[in-house]
């Protein structure tokens, strides 16, 4: 599944606070229809083009298998990848409205120009001879004009997603008000289950228009969508807070390394000495942690008076940091290599492409008048996923409490672990349904005709849905609630975006991984493992492929985690207090994770 429930937050770390006046005569309950429709008319709009894509790129641009999913896997990296340029655009340069208003107007050009590719014939190539079973590939001017209106898409959605959350609790975070903590979580819930809907709704109702009514209807549909999406966003903006734009979180992982190479020749100040790190105004000094001791030279003052300000700041930020910047980054550097576990994890949810080509050759009739489109069949892992997050949060872990007699709680990394084994599972499970799939259609004399649909249940891919919802729901939670509890809060965001950006990773790796696969199993003449036809391929030993990487993985998440250590270690304690760094000696872990967390 390419969808991420989390979106990342602005890259600004915390939210920023609304500065009101009295009166509150912005922002407030007022906003939210209009903020979570922009959000959630975008996700259906966007969701809901991704599952039946290939078919059009195969049926209507003569694209084979290979070369379509590949154009996929990079639109979908750039998808994931622009939200966190779009954070950095927003907090140092933009703002929050402005990067979500120019991010629908893009998203909106992007299927506008998709939706033509579907209405003018001219744009895209004529269709294949049926009697010289011939077929014209499209021209640069052809393929330029789709694969922009994905770039378009991709802009759009590094406006919309980083900054839509983030932008909604500015409109209602008011410290004046008794009650903002429960204000914030009510908003944060509709949020998330507008999300949830909105996927189910692209996976289900536009795939279906998709399907009986044809891509200039399929097309326009999320056309329509998005144009509401941005208009409702528009209408009301006389009535939002809009926060000025400030310093990036980015920025200063940027100039840490920076400043540290420029500093490479000092030498370092003598441990128990004073005065020597640069540190915020306000906060209690100490010098920096041991750990990665090289980046401490970041915050060394050279010479106080050409390299401190009057109120206590840094006259040029790329010449020296705070030893708060050099720990935010230390933090970020250390959760790295269980951050790459994950990464295969995407690979495998991200293979939509080759299960949708299984289940159009398979009986998907559930009665006699309806059968499930095959792109819908990604519902069940969002139903899977849904499903387990309830029954884990509200009965399994209250009733082995009730047991145990206190509180129950899996840790994050084992979460993570088990995520990982589930999703190789749902490899294995993968190839050896496929592997029957394609013995019965050999069987039934369907090798040459890849549009044929055999006398087997589609109910038998479920199973495999089913898997990846469990595994995303253990390894995407349990990573991401492992970074909120192991950075600082001032990167609270960050921990959505390195999801994101795993994702983003996991889509070009997949990208290579299925070009090497092709290039290498078609050498000689002979049939691609994932060749056009998908009887004459062996999709199934892809999939083994996939699950032997998987194993791997596995077996490398659990040298990172013991490498890792516990989740908070015994070490001196960097306290955040006065938004400053406070060294400690600790032997009670629970303390440090009071403290820190």
């Amino acid at each position: 599944m390419e969808k991420n429930m989390e979106e990342p937050l602005s890259s600004q770390g915390e939210m920023t606070h609304q500065h009101t006046t009295p009166k509150h005569s912005k922002g407030g309950l007022i906003t939210m229809p209009f903020i979570i429709a922009n959000e959630a008319f975008e996700k259906v709009a966007s969701y809901g083009l991704i599952p039946n894509m290939i078919l059009y790129l195969m049926r209507d641009y003569s694209v084979g298998v290979a070369k379509g999913t590949n154009i996929l896997f990079l639109w979908t990296a750039g998808t994931n990848f622009m939200p966190i340029l779009g954070a950095l655009i927003s907090d140092s340069y933009l703002g929050r409205f402005l990067t979500i208003g120019l991010g629908s107007i893009s998203s909106l050009l992007g299927m506008i120009l998709l939706w033509l590719t579907a209405m003018v014939p001219k744009v895209r190539p004529p269709p294949c001879d049926i009697t010289t079973q011939s077929c014209k590939t499209p021209t640069t001017g052809q393929m330029t004009l789709l694969l922009s209106s994905f770039a378009l898409m991709s802009i759009g959605a590094g406006g919309v997603r980083p900054c839509s959350i983030a932008f909604g609790a500015d409109q209602l975070d008011n410290k004046s008000n008794p009650k903002n903590e429960r204000v914030l979580e009510s908003f944060f819930g509709w949020y998330y289950a507008s999300a949830a809907i909105s996927v189910l709704i692209s996976l289900t109702a536009i795939v279906y228009i998709q399907d009986h009514l044809g891509w200039k209807v399929g097309f326009g549909v999320p056309a329509i969508l998005m144009f509401l999406s941005a208009l409702l966003f528009f209408f009301a903006s006389p009535f939002y807070v809009k926060q000025k734009p400030s310093k990036s979180l980015f920025t200063g992982f940027i100039q840490v390394p920076v400043v540290a190479y420029k500093n490479r020749k000092l030498a370092f100040p003598p441990r128990d000495s004073d005065g020597w790190y640069h540190h915020k105004r306000d906060s209690k000094f100490i010098a920096p942690t041991t750990k990665l001791r090289f980046l401490n030279k970041a915050c060394i003052i050279r010479n106080p008076e050409q390299d401190i300000a009057s109120d206590g700041s840094a006259l040029n930020p790329w010449s020296l940091c705070t030893i708060e910047q050099v720990e935010e980054l230390k933090a970020l550097l250390k959760v790295i290599p269980l951050w790459s576990t994950g990464i295969m994890i995407s690979i495998n949810i991200s293979q939509s492409t080759f299960q949708l080509l299984q289940a159009s050759s398979m009986d998907r009739h559930i009665s006699s008048s309806f059968q499930i489109p095959a792109g819908s069949f990604g519902m069940f892992t969002i139903i899977s996923l849904a499903t387990w997050v309830i029954l884990y949060d509200r009965a399994i872990l209250p009733l082995a409490s009730k047991i145990k007699g206190k509180p129950v709680q899996l840790g994050a990394k084992l979460r993570m672990g088990i995520g990982l084994f589930l999703s190789c599972m749902a490899m294995v499970v993968s190839a050896i349904v496929e592997s029957i799939r394609r013995r019965k259609a050999i069987r039934e004399g369907y090798l040459n005709n890849a549009h044929a649909v055999l006398d087997m249940s589609a109910m038998w891919l479920v199973p495999q849905y089913c898997l990846n919802g469990l595994a995303e729901a253990f390894n995407a939670i349990g990573q991401t609630e492992f970074y909120y509890s192991e950075f600082p809060k001032s990167m609270s965001s960050i921990a959505a975006a390195l999801f994101g950006l795993g994702m983003a990773v996991a889509n070009l790796l997949a990208s290579a991984i299925l070009s090497a696969v092709d290039k290498l199993t078609s050498r000689g003449g002979k049939e691609s493992w994932v060749s056009n036809n998908i009887n004459k391929g062996h999709y199934d030993n892809y999939y083994w492929l996939l699950a032997i990487m998987s194993s791997v993985n596995l077996l490398y998440f659990l040298v990172c985690s013991w490498a890792y250590g516990p989740c908070v270690e015994r070490v001196i304690k960097v306290s955040d207090e006065g938004n400053g760094f406070k060294e400690e000696e600790f032997s009670n872990i629970g303390a440090i994770v009071k403290d820190e967390v």
